[in-house]
């Protein structure tokens, strides 16, 4: 997915850009997001029956803040971030992370999760690069793979 892409700064700053702005837009509807948990349950999509979708731009994202070596493969059904019930990379998380929370009202979060993603798409028209909406376990797994 991001292998064959060259990290740039620029679009690494503009991912973190979307991410403050997602950030502030939840943290200023409290009554519609309730303060996550951290339980660590959502991280095992199996078990609690949801996908987790990643774009380009993200994994370019992450990829650059924990450099390509640290980038984990995904062997089970529970994200390879979740260490002991805690998300290891919660600074860098994805948007999906961002925006999914167990008690959140379900249109907030689609309302949210498509304006996210207009954003990202943009990104990916701004840098010339290939939008890919994809789930988690392909995308770390195709990185980890090339």
């Amino acid at each position: 997915m991001v292998a064959q892409f060259k990290v740039n700064p620029r679009l690494t700053a503009k991912v973190a850009e979307i991410y403050n702005r997602l950030d502030s837009k939840i943290q200023k509807k409290p009554d519609l997001v309730q303060k996550c948990s951290a339980c660590g349950k959502c991280c095992n999509f199996a078990k609690f029956d949801h996908h987790l979708f990643i774009t380009t731009p993200e994994m370019m994202y992450l990829t650059a803040k924990l450099s390509p070596e640290n980038i984990k493969p995904m062997t089970t059904t529970i994200c390879p971030y979740n260490s002991n019930g805690e998300c290891a990379i919660y600074e860098h998380r994805f948007a999906g992370c961002r925006i999914f929370h167990c008690t959140a009202n379900v249109d907030f979060q689609s309302k949210l999760t498509e304006s996210t993603l207009k954003e990202l798409k943009a990104v990916c028209a701004d840098f010339k690069i290939p939008y890919q909406y994809t789930k988690l376990g392909t995308a770390l797994n195709n990185f980890t793979s090339d």
